[in-house]
């Protein structure tokens, strides 16, 4: 614990411009690590969404085809009445020739004509199964069409998902290595600050420039006098609205030079 507790006060004696060089470093890997993970974040919801098109595409050919099924049923089923109802006419023709009176005979007559008029409707509703079956079969081929150009999208996803995954995750490590490495010149006050603002900020950034006399980070009007307090490097400075670490111009370039 001694020892814990001497390399924090190490950290609290070292100059305050260097401390925010270190803050400032530390934020740029912070931010690339973010980057990384964003892109990393992205792809695995475009494959699931695209997964989930194919997997409802490949339902709809599924249903769809079960119609195709069910017209072709339908035309079965019709044209076995077609010929039931012939056979019902040959059947009750053969009757009318042994009739014994004029009211058997219209009897028969009426039964012909009802099952003539069977054979027109299910020859009506063969047709009607025929067109749907056409136009069913057309958009099916539309349908699976799409369905092949979603699965090839989806492949090409995959792929780059996990080439990204495979070069994220040991680019990843090694940030995540310089991140901590970045943090041991900073003392622990000062990274549970960074830590929390980053947390709370949308975009994660902790530590700012000032740009044109404004905050870089929430953008509003930095005082002339804490302007130049911030160039002067002798002391940590975080902008009133938002509670952001601000350090200027000539810092980040010296930080980018180191």
């Amino acid at each position: 614990m001694a020892k814990a507790k001497m390399n924090n006060e190490d950290k609290i004696d070292i100059p305050v411009e260097q401390k925010l060089k270190a803050l400032f470093e530390l934020q740029q890997i912070d931010s690339k690590i973010d980057r990384i993970r964003i892109i990393r974040g992205e792809l695995p919801l475009e494959v699931q969404d695209l997964e989930d098109e194919v997997l409802g595409l490949e339902t709809r050919v599924g249903n769809y085809e079960e119609e195709l099924k069910v017209f072709d049923e339908n035309i079965i089923k019709f044209k076995n009445q077609i010929k039931e109802s012939e056979a019902l006419i040959k059947k009750y023709e053969g009757q009318q020739n042994k009739v014994r009176n004029n009211r058997e005979f219209d009897s028969l007559t009426k039964e012909i004509e009802f099952q003539k008029l069977e054979i027109q409707l299910c020859e009506k509703r063969i047709k009607e199964n025929k067109a749907n079956i056409e136009a069913k079969t057309e958009f099916i081929n539309t349908v699976k069409a799409n369905l092949e150009d979603k699965k090839s999208d989806l492949n090409h996803k995959k792929t780059e998902l996990d080439s990204i995954v495979s070069e994220t995750q040991k680019e990843e490590e090694q940030l995540v290595k310089k991140s901590k490495d970045a943090g041991t010149v900073i003392e622990e006050r000062l990274i549970i600050a960074y830590n929390k603002v980053r947390n709370q900020a949308r975009n994660g950034l902790a530590v700012v420039a000032v740009d044109r006399d404004a905050c870089g980070g929430c953008f509003n009007k930095i005082p002339p006098q804490r302007q130049l307090d911030i160039r002067t490097h002798k002391k940590i400075i975080v902008c009133e609205y938002c509670g952001r670490i601000l350090v200027d111009a000539n810092i980040l370039e010296d930080a980018h030079k180191a």
